[in-house]
């Protein structure tokens, strides 16, 4: 049987969207003739990536519940209902033979509805801490991928498989010519490069030390390409010069990647799967604006088998100088670092996931 249907849902942030686009991806290169259809949050980035994607979405009205008392959670119980029903709808429309679920507050209903018409769903959990809701669906799921050690804490131990997490397919395959990736920016082979990522919508605190930060790098001769975010480009494009290379969003990541000989980074679970796969020397400064300060937790499972450095944003001030040179200046450090990081690497995480898809249809 080749024309299966799946349903896809996730969003809310790029580390839910693009694992799920992998994941149907792979499955439309292993059956052509299979129909798709994504699930979203309206007015949140998957209506707008899926498509461009090339695949179909449905959006439910639905958000996340706020940590303080607000209008938005008021509404929450009615957009619940709204999203429940209209999930409901969606699953009986479509009958798909699958769902997958990447995480986000849209995936809860529409998985929630195919559970109760008896639809097998796996879940995909990103990060080192479960999401809450990962968390309440776990019980139903025909599976859990995981891209971490000791995820029993949160699912069932018989459901789990530790898949890693999807990443782009170009960073699977570098090319040797070093000089093109210099060309491309604009940049000396000659000098060092830093890499500074603060996630696709970019991070206010990682560029204010970046601008505060500017001669303490020139004068260690380092050259920067700096992804800022598109919010933040207006404020920051005046940078842009001869060694410190400012951009609003990086389309050749495995470019920057392969430039890079230290990288600066939020700590996100997309983020931190790819630079294990880059296997460069990292400090991670997470975001400490996330729910269940997952980030951080991201960073640290790495941080423990000396696969990365942390400098908590509360400690930039303090630190950052000091733990930046001792990398700089240490290439031993540098090696162990990137040494520990490939070993973490799961490269196939893609594969690894629709191998437990289509176990799932033959049962």
């Amino acid at each position: 049987m080749d024309n299966y249907r799946f349903i896809l849902s996730g969003g809310g942030t790029g580390g839910h969207i693009y694992p799920a686009i992998a994941i149907a991806d792979e499955l439309k290169s292993r059956h052509p003739n299979a129909s798709f259809l994504f699930v979203g949050a309206k007015d949140r980035m998957e209506m707008e990536k899926v498509p461009k994607a090339g695949y179909r979405i449905k959006g439910l009205w639905i958000s996340g519940i706020q940590r303080k008392l607000t209008l938005k959670n008021l509404m929450f119980p009615l957009k619940l209902i709204s999203s429940l029903i209209s999930a409901g709808k969606i699953v009986a429309n479509f009958r798909p033979h699958l769902v997958v679920g990447t995480g986000g507050f849209a995936s809860g209903p529409l998985l929630k509805m195919a559970s109760r018409k008896r639809i097998p769903y796996v879940l995909q959990e990103q990060n080192s801490y479960a999401g809450i809701t990962n968390k309440l669906l776990a019980k139903h799921a025909a599976k859990i991928c995981v891209a971490y050690d000791n995820m029993d804490r949160f699912f069932p131990s018989d459901k789990i498989v530790k898949t890693g997490n999807p990443v782009r397919e170009d960073l699977l395959a570098s090319s040797k010519d070093t000089k093109e990736y210099y060309d491309f920016f604009g940049l000396s082979q000659a000098k060092s490069t830093l890499l500074v990522l603060g996630g696709s919508l970019g991070a206010r605190r990682i560029n204010q030390l970046i601008e505060k930060e500017l001669d303490f790098f020139s004068k260690l001769g380092i050259q920067l390409i700096w992804q800022c975010g598109k919010g933040y480009y207006q404020e920051y494009k005046k940078y842009d010069s001869e060694n410190v290379k400012v951009y609003d969003f990086i389309n050749k990541m495995n470019f920057a990647y392969s430039a890079a000989d230290i990288i600066i980074s939020r700590a996100g679970a997309s983020s931190v799967s790819e630079l294990c796969i880059v296997g460069k020397p990292v400090i991670f400064i997470p975001s400490p604006n996330v729910a269940e300060d997952h980030q951080t937790k991201n960073a640290l499972s790495l941080v423990v088998k000396e696969a990365a450095l942390l400098v908590e944003e509360k400690d930039l001030e303090e630190k950052f100088e000091n733990v930046f040179s001792d990398l700089y200046k240490s290439e031993d450090r540098r090696k162990v670092l990137c040494e520990n990081i490939k070993a973490m690497a799961l490269p196939n995480a893609t594969k690894n996931i629709v191998d437990e898809i289509e176990h799932l249809l033959k049962i």
